[in-house]
């Protein structure tokens, strides 16, 4: 028998910054097109898309402008490349970075948009791979892409100046990713940063049932755009679901980080658990009311950012900071 709970309000606590308190008050509702119900109708995915991807590329770009970055565009076999470059990025390290969008969302330089933050806060020079996506190009496409990448990136940096990082549908992506280049015999970089990572497709976790309506960002499962992406492919797959990978033939060590309202908590937490299981270094940041994705600019967000940053130079330079 499952657990019924009375019907309540939940406040904002006062725990937080008024900014995150006044972002919890309400919903986030996209001002974009409706999400088709089923996955049938490919062409009512690709015109969701298109008009998404149009309202999520302004807003990300209007973000980044505090964080000011040349972008160098670089061509890959199958798709695009950008380099983002801070102004003051030291030139021995790189992130391959993944870009969040529940698999179907961050085409074109919406991708370097949500890099510049932390390249910014790192001053590390990221590299946004425009990774292929649904309903044109599931599974394993994305995956080769990064792949791709890797394999670019490691002809121009030492694996011990690489990291992954990604943030949730990125953040799943970057750690299948890291056991897709380990089983193909390729270094592994030198660290992860895996922000609320959807690394579950089957959504299985606690935090599924106990935050759907906690959640003001991600309030709903991604049922549709799961089976778009998997393409019937086994969601236990650790390629789609790298929580269910053998972490014990090695991984990077690895920064995750969520919060206590966070619809994919139960993900990062289960991924830290995995990876401690199997003797990987694992720190695992859980931040107070934080929803997923963050507060949108909250100085909570700024405090997230200034934690990865520091993992990140701690890991490819050696210097503490």
């Amino acid at each position: 028998m499952p657990l019924r709970v009375p019907e309540h309000n939940v406040p904002a606590p006062t725990t937080v910054s008024p900014h995150a308190q006044a972002f919890l008050s309400q919903r986030l509702e996209p001002t974009g097109p409706a999400q088709p119900s089923g996955t049938a109708d490919k062409d009512a995915w690709r015109s969701y898309i298109e008009g998404s991807n149009t309202w999520l590329t302004a807003g990300l770009l209007a973000s980044a402008e505090a964080f000011p970055a040349e972008v160098v565009t670089h061509r890959l076999p199958n798709t695009a490349l950008h380099e983002v470059v801070p102004a003051d990025a030291a030139p021995e390290s790189a992130i391959l970075y993944l870009h969040g969008g529940a698999y179907l969302h961050g085409a074109g330089l919406a991708g370097a948009y949500m890099a510049m933050p932390l390249a910014g806060h790192a001053r590390i020079r990221a590299f946004a791979v425009d990774y292929r996506m649904p309903p044109d190009h599931p599974f394993p496409a994305g995956l080769d892409d990064a792949v791709d990448t890797y394999r670019w990136l490691l002809e121009r940096y030492e694996p011990a100046r690489i990291a992954f990082a990604g943030g949730s549908a990125g953040g799943g992506l970057a750690a299948a990713l890291a056991l897709r280049v380990r089983d193909l015999g390729l270094p592994l970089p030198a660290a992860c940063v895996l922000a609320t990572p959807e690394a579950d497709l089957t959504e299985s976790g606690d935090s599924f049932e106990t935050l759907i309506h906690v959640d003001v960002v991600g309030g709903a499962r991604l049922t549709d755009s799961i089976s778009l992406y998997a393409d019937g492919h086994d969601l236990r797959d650790p390629y789609l679901s790298p929580l269910f990978g053998d972490f014990g033939r090695g991984f990077p060590p690895t920064l995750l980080t969520g919060g206590t309202r966070d619809l994919f908590l139960s993900n990062t937490v289960l991924m830290h658990r995995a990876l401690r299981r199997a003797g990987i270094e694992a720190e695992l940041d859980i931040w107070e009311a934080m929803p997923h994705g963050g507060f949108f600019g909250a100085p909570e967000d700024q405090e997230v950012l200034e934690v990865q940053a520091r993992f990140l130079i701690n890991r490819l330079t050696g210097e503490p900071r």
